[in-house]
């Protein structure tokens, strides 16, 4: 590799309407899956990129997360597949095992129209068998964090000797999190004449210093995404797990006064499913995407328009170019993969002066994706809670009284009625309002007006509002919750109330380690939570861990594997403490914070 990179900086601010993905001369397999998925138009960054990238040039792209660059190096990468060979040809390196599953996915995804592509997440926290077993039946892309992969590497089960593509995503964060001597290692012991792109949010000297070292000829893409958001559009969040959103959807239908909706969805063959499953419900509902001829597209949102049909449940497709004045609604019900999707997903809504509402339904896997479009359009979302079954009936009553109100001011069919229900109330002898009561049971039909909260499921651990433990401000988290600016403070208190153990580490301020670091590196080759973490002390030569006294014996082995800025760490309980399990009670045992 070359000493020196040439850097040419293109600011690949999207324009309103710019390339296609036929445009940009990926081949015609991934083509069909794109298609098939939904996407129509490049974001910013894959239109600049993916280009490059074919034409075997390295790229060094600055992009915020959320703006599309997983797409922007998978789809070119698997252009390019030798799909007959069976060693690793690419490899991804993502800070946390999240993302380096939502990575995987996208590639999988990506590849559905490819017969043979093998993708092989590898992260901390996964039994090496899986792994192993998959390597010896051959891969051609592999996605993983740094830790893992280097262990792989020492062990000699990955074989890297034909890699031709290595991708490092977010390498700012892995930095933070103390892989920058892992991440030097595989770009050194990989082959010379690979392909690099490095993607980033920030360019600090020692990303700069990397790309200079170990990338050739590199050009540098910066992208400014678009993420202007009216100021008349209320944009919320509910956390909801994926077989929740039908049920959640159809509450938040309830209990929203809205007068045209547009429902967005990832996949066309969502929009229909999505739409027929409203139909049954009782609400007009249309389905439209890319695959729909432009006739009857127009046909659809003619409807919309005219108050024939209320919802629309579309794809990306339709929010270029959608203006109908009677949409007062965007529902994501799945998030867009960038940040100018989501602009101009709400932007279909609070347009010219009139108000809107933008709702998101957020996995716990998407938190991250969350925060992204938070940070990107300078506008944080306010979480909502699922309607319950009274704010549902409390709406239904409301609205039972308006029909009242607005059927009383019919005076000539009001008079007509009036007589037959006193003929009646004369020859049965009943009260007026047991025949009013009896008449509201008619005409409501099978369909009881007020929902029996009996009824109602108990609640699913991931029915229970998620903690919002998002950065927001200038601070930013690791997927899982840790602060990832805390500076050089040594000394992190405990945050659970859990029975915890101490334990040994063996790297230390002499390594330059930050409590953050060990909880990232720890969390992603074990699979441990927030809560798994208590107090957290760097001394010069060592650190002391505590973790949660119910770990398994199996999860320990996974973690004596780890490395954390280079060096193992070999954990083994603290014999000054016994290993003793301390409960946040223990006031005299808890460190300076």
């Amino acid at each position: 590799m070359s000493d020196t990179t040439e850097n040419d900086t293109i600011d690949a601010d999207a324009p309103e309407i710019g390339p296609t993905f036929s445009d940009l001369g990926l081949s015609d397999q991934v083509l069909k899956a794109i298609k098939e998925i939904g996407y129509e138009t490049p974001s910013a960054i894959q239109a600049a990129t993916i280009p490059t990238l074919l034409g075997g040039r390295d790229v060094v792209g600055l992009a915020q997360t959320g703006t599309g660059k997983t797409a922007a190096f998978a789809l070119p990468i698997l252009s390019r597949l030798d799909v007959s060979a069976k060693k690793p040809q690419a490899l991804v390196l993502s800070p946390t095992r999240e993302l380096a599953l939502q990575v995987c996915e996208a590639f999988e995804q990506f590849a559905s129209g490819m017969r043979g592509v093998h993708v092989l997440p590898v992260y901390g926290g996964q039994a090496y068998g899986v792994q192993l077993s998959a390597l010896r039946r051959g891969v051609h892309v592999v996605v993983g964090t740094p830790g893992r992969i280097m262990d792989h590497l020492a062990k000699g089960t990955l074989d890297l000797s034909e890699l031709k593509y290595l991708v490092l995503d977010e390498a700012d964060e892995m930095l933070k999190m103390g892989f920058a001597e892992d991440v030097e290692t595989i770009l050194a012991d990989t082959p010379d004449d690979k392909q690099v792109a490095l993607f980033s949010a920030t360019m600090p000297p020692q990303i700069r210093r990397i790309s200079k070292q170990y990338l050739n000829d590199a050009e540098e893409i910066t992208v400014k995404a678009k993420t202007t958001t009216s100021v008349n559009t209320s944009q919320r969040y509910l956390m909801v797990s994926y077989p929740q959103k039908v049920d959640a959807l159809t509450r938040i239908l309830e209990v929203e006064a809205f007068e045209g909706m547009i429902i967005f969805v990832r996949t066309k063959s969502e929009t229909e499913t999505l739409a027929e499953k409203l139909r049954a419900r009782g609400y007009t509902a249309a389905a439209i995407s890319g695959d729909v001829a432009q006739a009857q597209r127009e046909r659809t949102v003619g409807q919309l328009k005219s108050g024939k049909l209320d919802i629309l449940v579309a794809t990306d497709v339709a929010a270029r170019g959608l203006d109908v004045d009677r949409i007062t609604h965007v529902v994501n019900y799945d998030l867009p993969i960038d940040t100018e999707s989501y602009v101009h997903r709400i932007g279909r809504t609070g347009r010219a002066g009139r108000s809107g509402a933008a709702i998101s339904f957020v996995t716990p896997r998407e938190r991250r994706l969350l925060g992204a479009i938070e940070k990107a359009t300078r506008q944080p979302l306010t979480q909502m809670q699922l309607p319950t079954l009274e704010d549902v009936n409390v709406t239904r009553l409301a609205r039972f009284d308006d029909q009242i109100t607005e059927a009383l001011n019919q005076e000539a069919r009001i008079s007509a009625f009036r007589d037959i229900i006193g003929h009646y109330v004369e020859h049965h002898d009943v009260p007026e309002a047991d025949v009013a009561a009896a008449l509201a049971v008619v005409a409501q039909g099978e369909t009881p007006l007020l929902l029996d909260p009996a009824d109602e499921r108990p609640a699913r651990r991931d029915d229970r509002p998620a903690r919002d433990d998002r950065g927001s401000g200038s601070g930013s988290r690791d997927d899982r919750g840790g602060r990832s600016d805390r500076g050089d403070r040594a000394e992190r208190g405990p945050r659970t109330s859990k029975p915890m153990t101490a334990y040994r580490i063996e790297v230390g301020r002499r390594q330059r380690v930050e409590p953050r670091q060990i909880v990232g590196a720890l969390a992603n080759e074990g699979g441990l939570s927030r809560d798994d973490f208590g107090a957290i002390q760097i001394r010069p030569d060592f650190s002391i861990v505590e973790l949660a006294s119910d770990i398994s014996r199996d999860m320990l082995d996974r973690l004596a594997d780890t490395r954390i800025s280079g060096t193992l760490i070999e954990i083994k309980p603290d014999r000054r403490s016994g290993g003793a399990p301390r409960r946040d009670g223990d006031r005299d045992r808890k460190p300076r914070y």
